[in-house]
């Protein structure tokens, strides 16, 4: 049967994924965010020093 049903039903269930799987990440992002931000405020001197090797991370790029 070739009337192009089961080709468009396959791409709207691609988009219907990748619309589920994009949700899913920013959900994720977000969520691993607000405990990065958790973290640092309960442990501020290891947020610091994370603060520092980031930031000489960044110097060592530069040209």
């Amino acid at each position: 049967m070739s009337d192009g049903r089961p080709a468009a039903d396959g791409v709207a269930r691609d988009v219907e994924s990748e619309v589920a799987r994009r949700r899913r990440r920013a959900h994720f992002l977000r969520e691993r965010q607000a405990a990065m931000e958790l973290r640092d405020r309960v442990q501020p001197r290891r947020a610091r020093a994370a603060r520092m090797r980031q930031a000489m991370r960044m110097r060592t790029f530069r040209g």
